[in-house]
Order: structure tokens, then sequence, then C-alpha cells
């Protein structure tokens, strides 16, 4: 709950801040207060027993992560956290979890084994994950490369309509793309459940 709260508290605290547009050492203290109430509910989401209340967690760290885009002038990628994935995913994940029960403990002596399973290999997975990130973050890739579309371009031009006019003309077939893995999506899941329906 009190992530929950911090996390309200971090988003109004965001929204003033960028609003009234004030210093930049304002700026980097409410990048250090959103970055850690992102940091306390992502830990919240895999600590919580209850997968609603994870849930929720995960909504608080998609907010704080959008106010940071909105710290770093990229209003777009703000809006889609927000709308995408802060609202239509979130709302998915909360339908399947009520759909499934999966707030019953239900799990007997196989759900037991399972889970020690689970976690040896979560343990294992988790700590290679380390490494290849450590190892990303002390190569001179992870520096990046300097693009055509330098901060001065991307002013003039606006960053929501940069983005709107390379998505549909450099990335246009991977748009389309996904756009008919959710097509296929959406099918599989009204078939599915046509079939449950008949049973």
């Amino acid at each position: 709950m009190t992530v929950i709260v911090s996390g309200i508290l971090g988003f109004i605290v965001a929204i003033i801040g960028i609003l009234l547009n004030v210093v930049e050492f304002t700026e980097t203290i409410l990048f250090y207060l959103v970055a850690s109430i992102a940091v306390i509910s992502a830990v919240s989401v895999i600590i919580q027993k209850n997968p609603i209340y994870s849930v929720i967690s995960l909504i608080v760290t998609l907010v704080s992560i959008s106010i940071v885009f909105l710290l770093l002038n990229a209003q777009f990628l703000a809006a889609v956290q927000i709308i995408v994935y802060a609202g239509a995913i979130m709302v998915l994940f909360l339908f399947v979890i009520m759909l499934l029960d999966l707030g019953k403990d239900n799990a007997g002596e196989e759900g037991r084994d399972r889970l020690f399973i689970q976690k040896k290999s979560s343990i294992l997975l988790g700590g290679t994950l380390f490494v290849i990130l450590v190892l990303v973050i002390k190569s001179s890739y992870f520096g990046g490369k300097t693009g055509i579309y330098t901060t001065e371009i991307i002013n003039n031009i606006g960053n929501t309509q940069l983005v709107g006019k390379l998505l549909f003309t450099d990335f246009l077939l991977p748009f389309e793309i996904t756009s008919i893995l959710l097509f296929a999506a959406i099918i599989g899941t009204i078939v599915l459940a046509k079939k449950k329906i008949e049973q």
C-alpha cells in the first residue's frame, strides 16, 4: 500500500514540477525521486505474494518510468507507456489473474516440487542475466551511435511528429508485421474462448 501512495505522490510531484518548468536542480531531485519510486515498486512486484498487488506495483513502476521519459523530453514514449503498458496491458494482466483465480493457495506436493525447481532455475538464470548486463555495460557498444537526428532537429520538428514520420516511412514493414501478429493473437483468443464455451 505504501508503494501505491508513494507512486501517487511521486506522480503528482512530477506533474507539478514539469508544469512549472522550474530550475534544473528541481529536475534532478525529481528524477531521483521518481527513479527511487520506480525501483521500490519494481522490487515490490517481485516480493508481493498476492498477484493483484504485484500488478498494481507494476503499474506504479510503469507510471514512474513514463515520468522519467517526460523528464528526458520524450513525450511520445511517455504517452505510449501510460496508454499501452499501464493502461491496456495491465488491465489484461488483471483480467487473466482474476480469470485464473491465482489468488488462492491451492498448491499441493506437486506444486511445492515445481516451486523448488523454479527457484533453483530462476537463481541460475538471474545470475546469468546479471553477468550479461555487467558485460554489456562494460563494453564500448553500450555507448551507442550518433544518428542524423540531433537535439536541434528533434526540437524543430517535434518528438511525436518525428516518431510518427519514421514509423510510417522507414519502419512501416515492422509496424505492419506487428499489427498482423496482434491480429493473429486476437483470432487465437477467440478460437480458444469459443472452444471453452462449447464445452
